[in-house]
C-alpha cells in the first residue's frame, strides 16, 4: 500500500558524457533510469513518501536494470508485469552546454506499449493520497491509452486527487491534431493540470498564462487548479474560485541538463500537498526541486532528500 502512484513507461537512458558532441559522434555514455512518470515516483520516494509505479517491462537486461533501480529508490513494484514477448525501451541523450539536449528513442512496440489494463484491477487504493498522470503513456500505443483511461476511471471512483502534466512528445503521436485533442480530453479528468507555457501555445493557442489557466479550468468539471510552468520565471497559479498568483522561480548558477525539471516540479507540488502544505508553499517547493533538477546530468539525479531540500531553501533565504 502506498500514498502515491503513477503509470508510465520506464526507459534505460544512455546519456552522453561528452559535452556538445552529437549522438552520432559520442562514444562515452552513462546509463540512467528515465521516463517522466518514473522520475516523479523517484522524487516522491526520495522525500520519504511511499510510492508505487505501474508499468510493464521486458524480460531483458534493461528490464532487469529498471526493476533494480526501482528497488534501489524504494519504489513499489507490485503492479509491474514482465513479458518475454516484447523488449524494454531505451534512449540516447546528448549533453549540451546550452539549451535542451537532443534525444533519440528506441521504444516503438515496447513492453510498456503492450500493457494490459487488467493489471489495474489489482491496485489497492485504500492508502493512496495522490496519483500523477502524464500525456506520454497514452501516446505510446492504443493499448496503453485504453489502460490509462481505465486507470482514470478507477481513480475517479476511489476519489483520488490527480495531477496531470501534458508532457508533450509530438514524435509519439500520429498527428498534432490527435495529440492536442487527446491530451486536452485527458486533462479534463484531473484535479490539478500542469501545462508549461510552451505547451499552452500548442494545446490551446496562447502563451498568456491566465488564458492557459482559464482554458483548463473550463475544460472539465474535475479541474480545480491550473499551474502554468513559466521556466526560470516560476509558475502562475489559478484556482476555480478565480484566485490567482505567481510564484517566482529560483536562480541557479549552472544549468547542466534541463530534462526532468518539469517532473521535479511535480514532485515538489505533490509531496507538499500530501504533507498538508497550502498551495502557494507547495508551488514554492515545486519551483525549488525544478531548479535543483537542472543542475544534475541524469533525469532524476538532482531530486533531493528532505535534508537537501531544506538546505537549498535555507540557502535561498540567506541570499
Amino acid at each position: 500500500m502506498s500514498e502515491f502512484l503513477t503509470i508510465g513507461e520506464p526507459i534505460a537512458l544512455f546519456g552522453s558524457e561528452e559535452v556538445d558532441k552529437s549522438l552520432k559522434d559520442a562514444l562515452h555514455f552513462q546509463k540512467f533510469l528515465a521516463g517522466a512518470e518514473v522520475n516523479v515516483a523517484v522524487g516522491v520516494a526520495r522525500l520519504n513518501h511511499s510510492s508505487e509505479y505501474i508499468t510493464q517491462v521486458g524480460k531483458d537486461p534493461f528490464g532487469e536494470f529498471i526493476i533494480d533501480q526501482l528497488h534501489e529508490n524504494k519504489i513499489g513494484t507490485d503492479y509491474i508485469s514482465e513479458t518475454a514477448d516484447f523488449w524494454t525501451a531505451f534512449q540516447l541523450k546528448d549533453r549540451v552546454s546550452n539549451g535542451d539536449p537532443s534525444i533519440f528513442y528506441f521504444r516503438k512496440g515496447s513492453a510498456a506499449a503492450h500493457f494490459e489494463k487488467e493489471v489495474l484491477d489489482k491496485i489497492d487504493f485504500s492508502e493512496v493520497k495522490m496519483a500523477h498522470l502524464s500525456g506520454i503513456f497514452p501516446a505510446i500505443s492504443l493499448e496503453a491509452q485504453a489502460a490509462f483511461r481505465y486507470l482514470i476511471d478507477l481513480l475517479e471512483k476511489n476519489q483520488i486527487r490527480t495531477t496531470f502534466d501534458p508532457n508533450l512528445r509530438p514524435q509519439l503521436w500520429s498527428s498534432k491534431e490527435e495529440m492536442v485533442n487527446t491530451i486536452n480530453d485527458l486533462a479534463s479528468h484531473a484535479e490539478i493540470v500542469l501545462p508549461g507555457i510552451n505547451e499552452g501555445e500548442i494545446l490551446m493557442g496562447s502563451r498568456d498564462p491566465e488564458k492557459i489557466a482559464d482554458f483548463y479550468l473550463n475544460n472539465g468539471s474535475a479541474t480545480k487548479t491550473v499551474i502554468v510552468k513559466l521556466g526560470t520565471e516560476g509558475a502562475y497559479v489559478k484556482v476555480k474560485s478565480g484566485e490567482s498568483f505567481t510564484v517566482p522561480g529560483f536562480k541557479v548558477e549552472e544549468v547542466v541538463d534541463t530534462v526532468g525539471a518539469g517532473d521535479g516540479f511535480a514532485v515538489g507540488l505533490i509531496t507538499a500537498l500530501m504533507e498538508g502544505e497550502d498551495l502557494k508553499d507547495a508551488v514554492v517547493r515545486a519551483n525549488a526541486i525544478g531548479a535543483m533538477a537542472v543542475q544534475s546530468p541524469g533525469d532524476n539525479d538532482g531530486y533531493p532528500t528532505p535534508e537537501q531540500l531544506n538546505e537549498f531553501l535555507q540557502n535561498q533565504k540567506v541570499k
